[in-house]
């Protein structure tokens, strides 16, 4: 399978269709199929590694302030206890916690599979990003899990690699900050040419502090990266930034 960055954006796309949706859905129809999912969300940030395990992963909301039918959306895909168990397997001797009950597809990943899969018929299973470690541990984590894109798994990361809700311009057709633009351009040149160093250590750039001020966003890129094999080409078939500050970069590996 190929591996995916989706650059995800605001939760309300998931109710109101954009461009950028429309892209993530010619990206779905041209892919294979895949047999299960693993998905890694921004917004599943915690301390330690989990993994959802549950045979019927619930719908979360976790957002709030916005309007009633986003709280209406429900994406009912079923899990995959046997993938869950392999993802613990593929990353020891770090320790993963099989997640039952406290989480299930958050919006990061539901607002996403929505267009691209919206039968819901693909298993899907999340796994955690671990607030505490580095981001070398990030990308070493997909590399423990590249195997599984060779059984038929898409490897899922779901963020944006420029976030910064504190600059975001909420008028029509806001253009980009500049600092925005200069990050999301440093990032587009460093997965095309393959430089994983730079982007490992991404918060050297001096567009990192507003590009990036909080690591969980970018995180998801790395996971991705990781998968990346020798020789295999690197694109980016969606880009743009949306709002000033959001970053809608999408990566594919294949």
């Amino acid at each position: 399978m190929p591996a995916l960055f989706i650059g995800h954006g605001s939760p309300l796309q998931a109710i109101q269709p954009t461009p950028y949706t429309a892209a993530w859905q010619e990206l779905a129809r041209v892919l294979p199929r895949p047999r299960a999912i693993l998905c890694i969300s921004a917004h599943w940030y915690i301390r330690g590694t989990s993994v959802t395990a549950m045979p019927v992963p619930p719908t979360i909301h976790d957002f709030h302030g916005f309007p009633p039918a986003m709280y209406q959306c429900r994406y009912p895909a079923p899990g995959d206890p046997v993938l869950a168990q392999q993802v613990r397997e593929l990353l020891q001797p770090t320790a993963v916690h099989a997640e039952h009950s406290e989480w299930g597809l958050d919006h990061g990943c539901w607002s996403v599979l929505t267009y691209m899969y919206p039968d819901a018929q693909i298993p899907v299973v999340q796994l955690s990003i671990d607030g505490t470690l580095p981001p070398t541990a990030h990308y070493g984590f997909g590399r423990r899990l590249a195997p599984l894109r060779d059984q038929g798994v898409l490897i899922l990361g779901s963020g944006d690699v420029v976030h910064n809700l504190r600059r975001l311009q909420r008028m029509s057709g806001a253009p980009p900050l500049d600092w925005a633009a200069r990050f999301n351009d440093f990032v587009r040149a460093a997965i095309l040419s393959g430089d994983h160093a730079a982007l490992i250590d991404y918060a050297l750039h001096p567009d990192a502090a507003l590009g990036a001020p909080t690591p969980e966003h970018y995180l998801p890129l790395l996971y991705v990266l990781g998968t990346q094999q020798e020789g295999e080409q690197a694109t980016v078939p969606v880009d743009g930034i949306d709002m000033g500050s959001i970053s809608m970069l999408c990566a594919r590996l294949s």
